[in-house]
């Protein structure tokens, strides 16, 4: 009698072993579920993205690696001698798609969304311009001045805002265009000192404008619209714009290259200027992901208002009191799009309110329809 009490207190404590076991690979299947879907799923990455990488957090990185990445080029083209822009464009390239196929080796790289979601062509486009916006960019400042360099990328602001309402019917409120003109008009002011151009560099600036803006339209509207993270639309997209460097350099850079001197110095400055490159891309990437297009222009802009008015106050250059009235007057059109944009973003719905409203409601607020067709937006 004895034995058979003790054979059933056995069972009983071996079948709630088998419970907690059980219970316990339920929670590790669950974990692992969830850890699939925050990393190795675009959904998931896309999410973790947005919650680690705000705007600021994403604008703050461009912006510093944007200095630091105008210093390092200055050496390159200047201490080093490097005079063939869409080579050093290509090495950038070729450096950053080694590092993503690092990550990709040891599952860092983001899962991308299946190629049902987004169209081969919406690709091939994005790594096309992208190769015509840098390649273009790079060739623009060797053969031109500062002043018509700048005076191009202005020029981009109104043709992103031209670009997106012919494609996707995307309007800017009158405050909003009229703080872009007075950022416009500061930077132009602060900046264009001089309009030397060549006839050939004046060309490829020219060039360089659509393109630029359409690369900015498509980094931001594949990263809103659809599951695509910085790190996963520049793997698919750096094969397609290396093979577009590749055929424009023979066409744009001079000879020469075979005999450039490529010591042991020369060659660490360049190649700390390609992972700086990297780093821009992808910064640029989440900026343009986490705001838009126009932003990051502004961005940009500011940018090129910090180093006028830091070399002046720091270090003691005179780009004159025009250029330094321009420079604050650039500024202060900057802060009145960013209260602008926040005070636009801070009316919009939570998701918590956006999931509790009507469908028919909400299109009514977003000013869109969702039929497979883009609505008119107001930015």
């Amino acid at each position: 009698m004895f034995s058979f009490f003790i054979r059933k207190g056995v069972r009983k404590i071996l079948k709630r072993k088998d419970s907690d076991a059980g219970e316990k690979g339920k929670a590790l299947e669950d974990l692992r579920a969830s850890l699939f879907n925050q990393f190795r799923s675009s959904e998931g990455s896309k999410r973790q993205q947005q919650r680690i990488c705000g705007p600021a957090i994403a604008l703050s990185f461009n912006f510093l690696v944007a200095v630091g990445i105008i210093f390092m080029n200055k050496m390159v083209l200047q201490t080093v001698n490097f005079k063939f822009p869409i080579l050093l464009t290509l090495i950038h390239y070729v450096v950053s798609w080694f590092l993503m196929a690092l990550l990709k080796t040891f599952s860092f790289l983001p899962a991308a969304p299946s190629s049902k979601s987004t169209p081969l062509s919406t690709l091939f486009t994005l790594g096309f311009v992208m190769s015509l916006s840098t390649g273009f960019a790079n060739v623009s400042l060797k053969y031109n001045s500062i002043g018509f360099y700048q005076m191009a990328k202005i020029a981009v602001t109104p043709s992103i805002v031209l670009a997106e309402f012919v494609l996707y019917r995307k309007k800017v409120s009158f405050p909003k265009a009229l703080a872009l003109t007075v950022v416009s008009i500061g930077v132009a002011v602060a900046t264009v000192t001089d309009l030397q151009f060549h006839f050939f560099g004046a060309c490829v600036a020219l060039a360089w404008i659509v393109p630029s803006a359409v690369n900015k339209i498509l980094w931001s509207r594949l990263q809103q619209q659809e599951n695509w993270t910085a790190l996963s639309l520049m793997w698919k997209t750096t094969p397609i714009t290396l093979i577009f460097l590749a055929a424009m350099l023979p066409c744009l850079d001079p000879p020469g290259v075979l005999s450039f001197d490529w010591n042991f110095g020369n060659s660490t400055v360049i190649f700390a200027s390609a992972i700086l490159g990297f780093l821009l891309q992808w910064s640029g990437a989440l900026a343009l992901g986490a705001t838009s297009a126009i932003s990051h222009v502004v961005l940009g802009q500011f940018k090129t208002c910090v180093l006028l008015l830091g070399n002046y106050y720091l270090f003691g250059s005179n780009p004159g009191k025009i250029s330094i009235c321009g420079a604050f007057t650039a500024i202060a059109g900057m802060s009145v799009y960013t209260y602008l944009n926040l005070r636009q973003q801070s009316n919009k719905p939570s998701p918590r309110q956006a999931s509790v409203l009507p469908k028919s409601k909400l299109g009514k607020e977003n000013g869109s329809t969702h039929d497979g067709h883009y609505g008119a937006e107001s930015v």
